[in-house]
Order: C-alpha cells, then sequence, then structure tokens
C-alpha cells in the first residue's frame, strides 16, 4: 500500500498540464517513443484540436527510483477552463496530493486560484511547480514568490520543470514519493469504491472508473450501487492504463475501472459509491455536489424522426458529462426537443460538437438563457429558464436574476477596458488589489445573463487575450426584465424569444428583426417581422413580397383590363397570407445567436 501514491494535475487553461503528463508517461516508459504524440491522454478529437482538456484522464504509471524502489502512480489529468470546473472537483475526491502547475511566463490567473482552494478544501497535499522554464520570456523569479504568496510555502520547495523537454521532470517524480502521502491501508474494512467518472461501451455497457477507498472489490464478486441498491457482478476489474489491463482484484488506494454489463444508463451515477451485497458498507462515501447548470438553451433535431436518437444520444452523452442535464420539450416552430442546462457556452458549444460527431445528429439550439425566478402576484415563486415559461405581466410581481461574482486577473494596462466592458454588462464594481508582476485582480458583481454570450470573448480581444476569467454564483437580485418576443405575420415564434433587460429590449428587438429581414426568404406575400413586450410591439421590418408582372401580356389596350389584373393579383396575395406559413431557416436561429454587441 505504501508504494502506490494518487494524484492530479492543476492548474489554469493552457499552462501546460497535458503536456507535462506526456512527458511522466514518457519518462516512467508507460509509453514507447513510437507511441508518442502530443496530448497523450486526450483522447477526443475535439480536445486535440482546440488544444484543450474537456475531461479528467486517469492513468497508471510505473515509477522506478534510482535506488530500485518500484511505486504505482494513478494520475489523473483535468481540464483548466472554468467551463469544466466541475470535471476538477471530482478528480481531486480520487486523490492524495496535488500537482499545482504555474507558466513561468504567465504567472497566477484566476482559475490557478480556483483550483488551488478546491485543493486545500480536499485536504490535498499540494506541490508548486513552475512550467515553462525553458522559454526567454519566463521569470521563475518573480513567479516564485507569487507563488509563495499565495500558498505560504518556501522558495526552494518550489519545482522549476519544462513539460516541453523534460527538464526536472525527474526531480518531480521523486518529490512525488516523497510528498504525496500513501492512501490508507483500509483492507480489512467492507468495500466503499466512489466512482469518479463513467464511460459508455456499446459492447460491454457502462464502464465505471472507481477509486477504492475501503474494502477488496474482487473479479466476479457480486457488487451493488448504493444510490439505487442496484445489484451486479463485477465480470471485469483492472486499473487504467492507455487501454484497460484487467486485474483480479482492486484494493484500497487503487484507481481502476469495474466492468458489470450495466446496461441501463441511469444505474451508473458519478459520486456514487459501490459496495458488496454480502456484508456491504452501511453508509455511503459523502459524494458531489450537484453540478449546477448554468445557461440552458432547447436542443431540437433537424429530422423529427431523429427524436429518439437524439434521446439515447444525450443519455450516452450524460453518462461520460454528469454536469449535462436535460428534460424534454415542445416548440410550435421546432417540434420535439429537449432543454438542456450547461455549465458555461463553451461546454454548450462542445456539447453540440459531440452530438454531431460521436452520434451523427443535426440539430438546432435555441437562444441560450440562465435560469431566473419569478415572484407571482400571489407570492408564490417559480423557476423559468424558457422564455415561453414566463407569465403574462399582469401576474407578475418582481422577477430575480442570477449574479455572478467574477474575479478577473490582468495586466495594469487594461484595467480601462475591463472597467468599461464590466459597466456595459451592468457590472457592480467590488474591488481591485495589485499583485506582483505589473498585474490587477478586480473583482465585479456581474448578471449572470451579460456574462453568458461573449463576455469571455470580449474580455480576452480587449486585453490581448492576457486577462483571465473566474466566477461563482452568489445570488438571485430583482431586475427590470421582459420578455421579448419575436413574432413573424403576427405569430410568435416561441423558439426566438428570450429574456432581456428593459433597457436593452429595444436595441435587441430591432437588431433581430433587422437580421431575419434578411435571413428569411422571400414569399409570394409581405411577411411582416415584429418584435414585442408583452401586446406593444417596439420594432418592425418587412420582407418584401416576391411580385410577378401580370400586366406583361397586355400590349397597349384599355387601362381598365389591367386595372383589373392587378386587383385580382392582390385579392390573391390577401388570401396568401392568411393561409401561407413561413419556414424559419436554421441559419437564422444561429444568427440570432451570433450577433455582436458592437451592433446593439
Amino acid at each position: 500500500m505504501s508504494d502506490i501514491r494518487n494524484f492530479c494535475i492543476i492548474a489554469h487553461i493552457d499552462h501546460g498540464k497535458s503536456t507535462l503528463a506526456d512527458r511522466l508517461l514518457q519518462i516512467t516508459g508507460t509509453i514507447t517513443e513510437r507511441e508518442m504524440q502530443e496530448q497523450m491522454l486526450d483522447d477526443m478529437d475535439l480536445e486535440r484540436e482546440r488544444g484543450i482538456t474537456i475531461k479528467s484522464h486517469a492513468i497508471k504509471l510505473n515509477y522506478v527510483r534510482p535506488n530500485g524502489e518500484k511505486y504505482f502512480f494513478n494520475l489523473i489529468d483535468t481540464p483548466g477552463h472554468v467551463d469544466f470546473a466541475y470535471e476538477v472537483s471530482r478528480a481531486l475526491k480520487a486523490c492524495e496530493g496535488a500537482i499545482l502547475v504555474v507558466d513561468a511566463t504567465q504567472g497566477i490567473e484566476a482559475q490557478t486560484i480556483s483550483n488551488l482552494y478546491q485543493a486545500i478544501e480536499q485536504g490535498l497535499e499540494i506541490i508548486p511547480v513552475l512550467n515553462k522554464i525553458d522559454l526567454p520570456s519566463s521569470d521563475p523569479e518573480g513567479v516564485g514568490q507569487q507563488v509563495v504568496d499565495l500558498i505560504g510555502c518556501k522558495m526552494e520547495e518550489i519545482l522549476h520543470v519544462s513539460g516541453k523537454t523534460g527538464e526536472g521532470v525527474p526531480e518531480l517524480l521523486e518529490a512525488i514519493v516523497e510528498r504525496v502521502p500513501a492512501p490508507k491501508e483500509e483492507v480489512d474494512k467492507p468495500l466503499r469504491a466512489l466512482i469518479f467518472d463513467s464511460i459508455f461501451n456499446t459492447y460491454r455497457g457502462s464502464v465505471a472508473y472507481v477509486r477504492v477507498i475501503e474494502g477488496v472489490l474482487r473479479k466476479g464478486e457480486r457488487f451493488r450501487f448504493m444510490a439505487n441498491d442496484m445489484e451486479y457482478n463485477a465480470e471485469d476489474v483492472g486499473y487504467l492504463r492507455m487501454s484497460y489491463e484487467p486485474t483480479q482484484e482492486l484494493r484500497a488506494g487503487d484507481v481502476g475501472y469495474v466492468i458489470g454489463s450495466v446496461k441501463s444508463l441511469q444505474d451508473v451515477r458519478v459520486g456514487d459509491t459501490i459496495t458488496h451485497v454480502k456484508n456491504g458498507a452501511t453508509v455511503p462515501i459523502p459524494g458531489y455536489q450537484e453540478a449546477k447548470p448554468m445557461v440552458f438553451s432547447g436542443i431540437f433535431p433537424t429530422q423529427s424522426e431523429d427524436f429518439e436518437d437524439l434521446r439515447s444520444a444525450l443519455e450516452k452523452l450524460q453518462l461520460n458529462d454528469a454536469s449535462l442535464s436535460y428534460e424534454p420539450e415542445t416548440s410550435k416552430a421546432l417540434g420535439f426537443g429537449f432543454r438542456a442546462g450547461f455549465l458555461g457556452l463553451l461546454h454548450m458549444e462542445i456539447v453540440q460538437e459531440r452530438l454531431d460527431r460521436e452520434f451523427d445528429i443535426d440539430i438546432i439550439t435555441t437562444v441560450p438563457n440562465v435560469q431566473y425566478e419569478v415572484e407571482l402576484e400571489d407570492k408564490s415563486k417559480i423557476r423559468v429558464d424558457n422564455p415561453s415559461q414566463m407569465p403574462e405581466v399582469g401576474e407578475i410581481s418582481t422577477i430575480y436574476e442570477p449574479y455572478i461574482k467574477a474575479n478577473i486577473i490582468t495586466p495594469a494596462e487594461y484595467i480601462g477596458p475591463i472597467m468599461k466592458l464590466c459597466q456595459e454588462r451592468r457590472g457592480i464594481y467590488v474591488n481591485q488589489m495589485f499583485m506582483q508582476n505589473n498585474r490587477v485582480e478586480i473583482t465585479y458583481e456581474l448578471p449572470m445573463a451579460e456574462v453568458v454570450f461573449d463576455f469571455y470573448d470580449r474580455l480576452k480581444s480587449g486585453t490581448r487575450g492576457y486577462a483571465s476569467l473566474d466566477y461563482e454564483f452568489i445570488e438571485y437580485r430583482p431586475g427590470q426584465l421582459v420578455r421579448l418576443d419575436i413574432l413573424l405575420n403576427g405569430d410568435q415564434v416561441d423558439a426566438l424569444s428570450s429574456i432581456s433587460h428593459r433597457d436593452k429590449a429595444y436595441y435587441q428587438g430591432r437588431k433581430v428583426c433587422a437580421k431575419l429581414k434578411e435571413l428569411i426568404p422571400r414569399q409570394q406575400f409581405e411577411v411582416a417581422v415584429q418584435a414585442a413586450i408583452g401586446s406593444r410591439i417596439i420594432a418592425r421590418d418587412s420582407v418584401r413580397a416576391l411580385r410577378k408582372d401580370v400586366t406583361a401580356k397586355c400590349y397597349g389596350g384599355d387601362i381598365s383590363r389591367k386595372r383589373k389584373l392587378l386587383e385580382k393579383q392582390k385579392e390573391g396575395k390577401k388570401r396568401m397570407k392568411q393561409v401561407g406559413a413561413v419556414e424559419i431557416p436554421q441559419e437564422a436561429f444561429l444568427a440570432v445567436l451570433s450577433m455582436d454587441d458592437d451592433d446593439w
């Protein structure tokens, strides 16, 4: 037991977690030089293309010390983006230590601090590491001082490594052995194993990734999930290497997988505890806090017959991504679909991409919204995450919107653009704190709805990519909010409805109408595109009718003949307008999503 070390790598996005993990795999001989490629643990095409980690990845390494002692490392590489912070919290539960990676050129960023606090809460041993010391612009002294100020360690405890060249990595391996505590030896107790991740395998059903806290899980034994009391047979157990490595048993302290032909996808829940059927544990391990979705959007198949395929695809995705939530909903414009909850816009984008690539389903997504609390006149409260659920204006007493606390770390010269951006987004200034290296931490309280769309992109472009953002939900506050409806020929298009601040609703309505005018194909009749708040129309555009020249066949002759033909055409158009339906192209939904704020 004393030869096992469980640890994860935490850092801000792009500070070199996955590259460092590659070097650890290489130096310990887990993979050969021939197999070596960048982002070895990132097995999704999306991860490689974008150069980001989306899922945390666990792997077992064998390490032999210079004196010949053998150790087993269970390494978990974690994502750095704020949208996938939930993945990080799960990885920390399965470890005793954490390697805190800080970019020696960038210094401490917002997500570095956020992940560090999570690791300290779990009581993990922190090993601070300065990465990218091979770059000419690195500043190990200055950044090292930042780390000392942040976690209170000594300067000599900070390791200097280069994930790219491998410099300093052997010293890091030694530090893991010496500093990270071994797991507790609790083999004699009843089995308790924490599920920290799961995936779906087409041939073998659900595969649970577990960290055995107490007891022993042997191949062929009956086990049960404590959340729902479902029983299964452990057909296969083993370690997580580059591929699955079967073994006879997983002991306390081990990290591995268990396969039990679990066909029902709902049975395997991340955060659940596995125990034996006979003489099992009675108290489950404290699981994770439920991930709170921040952004809600409708997902509809472009072909209505793909509805069931979309349902099964979302089920499988949810198994792999516990922070995704969904429920069925219907729309007049788009038919049957699902209302899905995401942790942020990047998370939503990734889910869309995965539905397209892994399951080959074409989908339409509606305008993302956050969840509001609505207090009605009778003092009852309801939660609304879909604009079509919003009650009529006369029934509403107060609408409460979610606020977040945003910590932005930036070089001092960009304070002006950041403050301007936050003020535009109805931000409330809290404080600013000057750090070393001419960097500033600015704290604002912002409405979640203002951050959802393109706040992150605007923040990055306004600071040439130097600013970093971390946020957490604080509370619901009353706001001047209205439902903005889009009407086509007087019929409401529920998929284009949105909830907006009263001051911005007029500009937003005008902008959406102008956009739809460009995108809706011309019909044989005039199409009125309107934006409305309740029964009050606040903006209007018209898509002009296609006109056929009905008088072309009249060469000269009496004027009354031409007039008669024009009157007949007019009557026909009037009749057509009453029965004609307007198809909204998919581009229109996408265009409404991608409207720039500059155009408001």
